[in-house]
């Protein structure tokens, strides 16, 4: 199993948001930090906003914040709204999908993957291995020093 891109992208917004609870972000620090698609961003943002996981300030001093406490956010029900498919092969298709037992073996075994993944919080996911704040601020000033 692979999660897209767009999954990829929102789980990285949520742990850049959840490492500077206390202030709004714009989404241009983001993008500059992670050096991903401004454009492509504001999409998984705008749905992230929508979906009730960021709230969203705009103006001039604006930015992205989490909507709840990264306590409260849910990595399973995340990469459940993020991701279209979940399909791990076409069966439809195929002739002998009828009496195929591969079928429940593979729902078997994305239930499991799902399961992990509602284990955890992002809070879970956030202190798992540390902070790496400083990773992010020596990777956003080398581009920036760059360009």
């Amino acid at each position: 199993m692979r999660l897209t891109r767009y999954s990829d992208f929102a789980m990285r917004v949520l742990l850049y948001l959840a490492a500077r609870p206390d202030r709004l972000t714009p989404i241009s620090e983001i993008a500059r930090a992670y050096a991903i698609s401004h454009n492509h961003l504001m999409k998984v943002v705008n749905d992230l906003v929508n979906s009730g996981y960021l709230e969203s300030v705009r103006g001039r001093s604006g930015g992205v914040r989490l909507a709840r406490p990264a306590a409260q956010i849910n990595v399973g029900e995340l990469i459940q709204h993020t991701e279209d498919d979940f399909d791990l092969v076409e069966c439809g298709s195929c002739i002998i999908a009828p009496a195929c037992g591969l079928t429940s073996v593979l729902d078997e075994a994305l239930a499991a993957f799902l399961g992990v993944l509602g284990q955890y919080s992002l809070a879970d996911v956030l202190a798992r291995k540390g902070d790496f704040t400083h990773l992010l601020h020596v990777a956003g000033k080398r581009r920036s020093n760059d360009g």
